[in-house]
């Protein structure tokens, strides 16, 4: 491998050009032109020519006293030097182009430098840390500049530099940001790279197939081109391969891309050529040191004129020296009125100080409360709901009782009201991070719309879902944050529309690479909104209608709704006309997967013909009446202990296809009791059952060695389905 990223640095130079021997003035935008001649120049490796365009830039450059074109200049004659290793020459140009790019504010020309100065260092002098440093301080413009081919190419020069150093696990991840920009990029000399690196790890971690496909498909691109600069490229692709093959003892193999490569630096790296450098790289020398005596000049002239100003100035200081005296004196007198204000500004520097550790602490308290709150609600309620079950399967003919129906939507929608209130907090503290995961984007809202089924035909409505067809079938994204959305928008609906229709539409609206612009929309007839309240929807706990038959909710739906659009990077948009009705819509990037998701009703094993044998760790009598009627439902045989010394003393004398872990439990934790149970040796899976906030628990239930978590109160489908999934 070798200055993988260099060639894109070069090549995107807009250089500019003027002489001093030209006698007819020459616009700027000649001298780009020029540049644009020496960038050329430079590609076909005549490097002659493009070291007498540059230098016609930097003379230009210099006339027009323009930095950033003088930067760009410096910049091409030390690449001219690099391409035939004259790195003390690069290195000297390369620090000249960087100190008149720091007078300007132009990120892209820093970036270019930055990384032609790590090539030197990394591929030219073999200090890949320095190297590196530099590649890294040029990333921090690209990404300033946001420019995706930049943004590849630093990627791949760090990667290259550290898969020299056979550091792959550090390369790695620079390799894959660089895979996430390669659709955006149509240029040989960065599909030559990319392969070959892929190729190289592939090699290292002994998937030899896969590094013999990308060290072709390298090649393929390099000599489909006919490029000189872009030969050097392929001649490294060839040399890496034939290491690859001598590390899989090809040697055949190995010595015909050995031979290629050879054969490619020959032609291109000949004596002919490197002499012209030399020979035209001490005229370039003195054309430096008139512009440096050129320079000095101009310098003293402008000391002279600073001369001749000395006096005006001397009086000015004069007169500047008494009014300054004058201020001392009055300063003097104001000394210690000042330090008093001194004095009282750390008194309320020490106060304000106080007031911002109590301020940490109440938010800190404040975050406490919310997750212990939400815990303590969710704990009853998931014994009222199950209760209320047990209650219609043990007594059917209480099943259409309209005070157990009651009690049963009261607690469902108790914590409805627990679930907003919560939401809300954690988006407001930025505590949600958008997952991602394949989902199909029409089962997802087919379930959606199956589940709201009861609540439209309440009110006689009829929801109709309208996806084109160009929508992939499967997206990556957040489907419970995308279902939340569609949850909130289509009950919203449902709830203000009587003997409607509720659209739910999809549409295409741009595909670039793998990923896709999907615009929703979700439509009603119902009663609408009148215009001064279209803002006010948005406000938490508002609301701006009310109905008799109605519990009014908590007015935190939309504004839900629109903060977690924004976290997916979409805009909300509101069309309503009062007796005519609502149109909400949006629009969310996602990437694309040509994989398809698997149901997990698909790969369930039929459990009829076996026993399931499952241990319920959990300290609540209600609770563990609760799952384990649940559990019987399913015909599983279960096993109840209520702490984790006796789940583990339970687990020495028996065997279980599948524990339920409560978490919040006297004596010791349900995350310390799943480590005692992993440190025995034993691989049974463990779920996490627990009120607490999944995000809360999560990390910390995988990290003791917990399989999964499910959030109390659930569904008696959700349990099962977890179940099913996870034994064998």
């Amino acid at each position: 491998m070798n200055k993988y990223l260099l060639p894109y640095f070069l090549l995107s130079l807009l250089l500019s050009n003027f002489s001093f021997a030209q006698e007819k003035p020459i616009s700027k935008k000649e001298i780009q032109q020029k540049i644009s001649n020496a960038r050329e120049e430079l590609s076909n490796l005549d490097c002659e020519k493009s070291l007498h365009l540059a230098e016609e830039a930097l003379i230009g450059a210099y006339k027009f006293n323009d930095n950033v074109l003088i930067a760009k200049a410096y910049n091409v004659i030390g690449s001219n030097f690099l391409e035939f290793a004259d790195t003390q020459k690069a290195k000297s140009y390369y620090n000249k182009a960087l100190f008149f790019a720091n007078k300007t504010d132009n990120d892209t020309i820093k970036d270019w430098i930055y990384n032609n100065l790590g090539a030197v260092y990394a591929y030219y002098e073999n200090n890949t840390e320095k190297g590196i440093e530099f590649y890294k301080k040029g990333l921090v413009y690209t990404e300033k500049t946001k420019n995706k081919k930049q943004i590849a190419y630093n990627a791949l020069n760090i990667a290259g530099a550290y898969f020299d150093e056979v550091m792959y696990d550090k390369g790695l991840p620079f390799l894959n940001k660089a895979e996430k920009q390669m659709p955006f990029i149509d240029e040989v000399e960065a599909s030559i790279t990319f392969n070959s690196l892929k190729g190289s790890y592939y090699s290292f971690v002994g998937q030899n197939d896969k590094a013999e496909a990308h060290y072709k498909k390298a090649i393929s691109f390099g000599e489909n081109d006919n490029t000189n600069l872009d030969d050097s490229y392929l001649a490294e692709a060839y040399h890496d391969f034939s290491l690859h093959y001598l590390k899989i003892k090809k040697y055949k193999e190995a010595y015909e891309c050995l031979d290629h490569h050879n054969t490619i630096k020959d032609k291109i790296y000949n004596d002919e050529r490197s002499e012209k450098v030399r020979t035209y790289e001490n005229k370039l020398e003195i054309g430096e040191y008139k512009r440096q005596i050129d320079f000095i000049e101009k310098e003293k002239l402008q000391k002279e004129n600073s001369l001749q100003k000395t006096k005006i100035i001397f009086l000015l200081f004069a007169i500047i020296f008494s009014i300054l005296s004058y201020l001392t004196y009055i300063l003097f007198k104001n000394n210690k009125l000042k330090k008093r204000n001194f004095e009282e500004l750390q008194e309320v520097n020490i106060q304000l100080n106080k007031a911002k550790e109590i301020a940490e602490e109440s938010t800190q308290l404040k975050s406490q409360f919310v997750s212990t709150i939400t815990h303590e609600l969710r704990t009853p309620l998931y014994g009222v709901v199950g209760i209320t079950d047990i209650i219609a399967n043990e007594h059917p003919e209480l099943k259409d009782s309209e005070h157990l129906n009651s009690l049963k939507f009261s607690a469902k929608y108790l914590l409805s009201l627990v679930n907003d209130v919560l939401q809300i907090y954690k988006i407001s503290e930025k505590k949600i991070i958008l997952e991602n995961t394949k989902f199909n984007i029409r089962e997802k809202l087919e379930s959606i719309k199956n589940s709201l089924q009861i609540l439209s035909t309440k009110n006689g409505n009829t929801i109709k879902l309208e996806i084109d067809e160009n929508v992939p079938k499967i997206i990556i994204g957040d489907s419970l944050r995308l279902s939340q959305i569609f949850m909130n928008l289509i009950n919203n609906s449902l709830k203000f529309t009587e003997n409607g229709n509720i659209f739910v539409k999809v549409n295409l609206l741009e595909r670039e690479g793998n990923f896709c612009k999907i615009k929703f929309q979700v439509i009603d007839n119902g009663i609408g909104i009148s215009k001064e309240d279209h803002e006010k929807v948005f406000q938490e706990f508002v609301q701006i209608e009310r109905r008799e038959d109605d519990y009014q909710g908590t007015g935190l739906g939309l504004p839900i709704v629109k903060k977690l659009i924004e976290l997916f990077g979409g805009e909300i948009e509101l069309e309503s006309e009062e007796g005519v009705g609502t149109t909400i819509s949006f629009v969310i990037t996602f990437e694309t997967s040509l994989e398809e998701v698997t149901d997990n009703q698909q790969n369930r094993i039929d459990f009829k013909e076996r026993e399931i044998k499952i241990l319920l760790v959990e300290d609540n009598k209600i609770n563990q009446v609760v799952t384990k009627k649940l559990l019987n439902s399913f015909n599983f045989k279960t096993i109840v202990v209520e702490d984790g010394y006796k789940a583990v003393e339970r687990i020495k004398d028996d065997s279980f296809d599948l524990i339920l872990m409560d978490i919040n439990m006297p004596k010791i934790n349900g995350f310390e009791t799943t480590k005692l149970i992993r440190s025995m040796g034993v691989e049974t899976p463990i779920i996490a059952l627990t009120a607490f906030d999944k995000q809360e628990v999560e990390g910390q239930a995988l990290e003791s060695g917990m399989s999964g978590v499910l959030i109390k109160p659930f569904e008696k489908e959700d349990l099962y389905d977890l179940i099913t999934s996870l034994v064998k």
